[in-house]
């Protein structure tokens, strides 16, 4: 590995003075940090020196209206500028822009320490795609976290990362990590605001790739103002990603819940009223539970369509259990048992018009007749949602046309056709998915069903 040219400026070596690729970018988003990105710069430019890496120090400049790109051009740091506001904006025509093989990202607010980077290296050079640091195992000096992340936010949402993904990152929003760049440019990151730290975990951990940990510092920030993270704002940011990714926690779970509890409420209360500890569970308690049924119902359903939806754009794996129910469960077998619902609905509803015409379609019991015709209506629901749904999951597979085959596989469209939903990514080349909700957020070709 050659030496680092004293005729450079600190941390840049002549190949990447001449444009070059080198083994490590140390990339510093920054924004209004004068007083602090030269030091940073430095630092980072030290280490560099020290341990004998072909690198540079790459300051992605978002909008400063100070002398921060100034102070850091003159420390010795290659300056981009970033003309999108955002935390993810920055990072990513940073990393776009960088010339190494490695890439380690940190603040340029003197948090995080420039100079005891030799742990991420160590653990690129060993095979790892995404190098965490970890904060909490490291250390936080006091006055450098506020409390309300250090004891709610991040162990938070740290922990909803790693149930919904399964994934052993302690420290999910940690701003020193370091990761391959052909890697994280493979995942096709998008998110442009603070919510980009999770995206690069989540996506990361969806795309099946190698994630290490080591523990890191964290240091009372040395700037002159307040600090650009929003608690609230971002955090709710960083849980509607998580969600958005996760349809299983966001749709599933919660759908399959409240469809059992309601079938089991509302077998109990059916044939008769139900006395526990002295309280009646009758008809009112009835109606809830088809209430409950429907609204799973749907619930599930609205995960099936996230699932074939997502899968096709490329942003979630079909997965073999996703894959197994689209090849099974065609548009017939779904008419099939939406026919048997609403026929079992028909036929309810018909005892109970007939046990009306009995008292001359006067006055009738409502309890008893309400037993009948809420189980009754429930089933004609049912079948109209799923006799809809399975059209619909069909109709989700076939707007990719013109897009290349896989040799040997009939495409989404043929499988449509053929009655039955199309198996997502089945026969396609996955394509890119359209913005989410205008943030510039984008689902992605990795994922978990």
């Amino acid at each position: 590995m050659p030496a680092p040219d004293p005729a450079q400026p600190a941390g840049r070596t002549s190949r990447e003075a001449s444009g070059g690729i080198v083994e490590l970018t140390v990339l510093m988003p920054c924004r209004n940090e004068e007083h602090t990105v030269a030091g940073c710069v430095r630092q980072a430019a030290a280490f560099l020196t020290r341990r004998g890496i072909d690198g540079e120090v790459l300051v992605a400049d978002n909008g400063s209206t100070d002398l921060s790109a100034v102070s850091a051009s003159a420390a010795g740091a290659r300056v981009v500028p970033i003309a999108e506001p955002g935390y993810g904006s920055a990072l990513l025509g940073g990393i776009a822009a960088a010339r190494g093989q490695y890439v380690i990202m940190g603040d340029a607010d003197g948090s995080y320490d420039f100079a005891a980077l030799e742990p991420f290296v160590e653990h690129l050079r060993d095979g790892a795609d995404l190098v965490m640091g970890n904060r909490f195992q490291g250390g936080i000096a006091s006055g450098a976290m506020k409390p309300l992340h250090r004891y709610l936010g991040n162990p938070v949402l740290s922990f909803i990362g790693r149930l919904f993904f399964g994934n052993r990152v302690g420290d999910f929003h940690c701003g020193l990590r370091a990761f391959r760049r052909d890697a994280i440019l493979s995942l096709g990151l998008r998110t442009t605001g603070m919510e980009f730290a999770s995206e690069m975990v989540v996506c990361a951990t969806l795309a099946g790739q190698r994630i290490d940990e080591v523990p890191t510092t964290l240091s009372p920030a040395g700037r002159d103002h307040p600090p650009h993270l929003r608690s609230w704002r971002d955090g709710w940011r960083h849980l509607r990603f998580l969600l958005m990714f996760s349809p299983r926690w966001l749709f599933l779970i919660p759908g399959l819940i409240l469809l059992t509890v309601g079938i089991a409420a509302g077998a109990a209360v059916t044939p008769a009223p139900l006395r526990v500890a002295g309280i009646t569970f009758d008809v009112s308690t009835l109606a809830v539970a088809a209430a409950m049924v429907v609204i799973g119902f749907q619930s599930v359903m609205f995960a099936a369509f996230t699932h074939v939806y997502a899968a096709a754009e490329g942003f979630l794996p079909t997965g073999a259990r996703l894959r197994k129910l689209c090849q099974s469960w065609t548009v017939e077998r779904g008419l099939a048992a939406g026919g048997v619902l609403g026929l079992a609905g028909l036929t309810g509803l018909a005892f109970a018009v007939v046990r009306w015409q009995g008292v001359g379609f006067g006055n009738v019991n409502y309890e008893t007749m309400l037993r009948v015709i809420i189980p009754s209506v429930t089933a004609l629901m049912l079948s109209c949602q799923l006799i809809l749904g399975i059209f619909f999951l069909s109709i989700l597979g076939i707007h990719h046309r013109g897009t290349p085959y896989v040799r040997g596989q009939p495409d989404g469209e043929r499988a449509a056709l053929d009655g039955r939903p199309a198996v997502p990514g089945e026969g396609r080349l996955a394509q890119p998915a359209p913005p989410v909700n205008g943030q510039g957020s984008q689902l992605r070709a990795a994922g978990r069903e």
